[in-house]
């Protein structure tokens, strides 16, 4: 049992948990603003400009029961929002890394064509295992 709490204890508090553990944070608290700038905010001028009211219902058959089609429009926009910010902040972080990073240098060709069949060979080959022609012999004017 003590073995098993200690690898507990290694896993939650290796780094990537707990990075993790504060993105979560962090984004639950992001969330709240979102909700808040689409409540307060975005709500109120669609309002105004559709003169409509975007927090309506529908009653479903005169049950009692009501469809909240506002609270579902208020969802998708909080959710593009986040979505969007979320795209652009790891753009940045993305662009931010590759700063001062040097690019690949294209790997040197490892096969060649033979130049009598036109088949993929090993670089040093010479000889082509396809059509076995030599290839230290005066190659063909093509």
């Amino acid at each position: 049992m003590k073995k098993f709490l200690e690898e507990f204890k290694q896993f939650a508090l290796r780094g990537n948990v707990m990075d993790l553990a504060v993105g979560v944070i962090i984004g639950a608290a992001f969330q709240n603003i979102v909700t808040a700038l689409t409540e307060d905010v975005i709500n109120p001028i669609i309002n105004c400009i559709g003169k409509t009211e975007i927090g309506g219902s529908i009653q479903i058959f005169n049950t009692g029961q009501y469809i909240s089609y506002g609270d579902f429009i208020t969802s998708v926009i909080n959710f593009i929002i986040m979505a969007f910010v979320i795209f652009l902040l790891m753009k940045g972080i993305n662009k931010f890394m590759s700063i001062g990073k040097k690019e690949e240098a294209p790997a040197a060709p490892v096969t060649k064509k033979c130049p009598y069949c036109l088949s993929e060979i090993h670089i040093d080959a010479v000889k082509c295992p396809h059509c076995t022609s030599s290839l230290l012999e005066e190659q063909p004017v093509t």
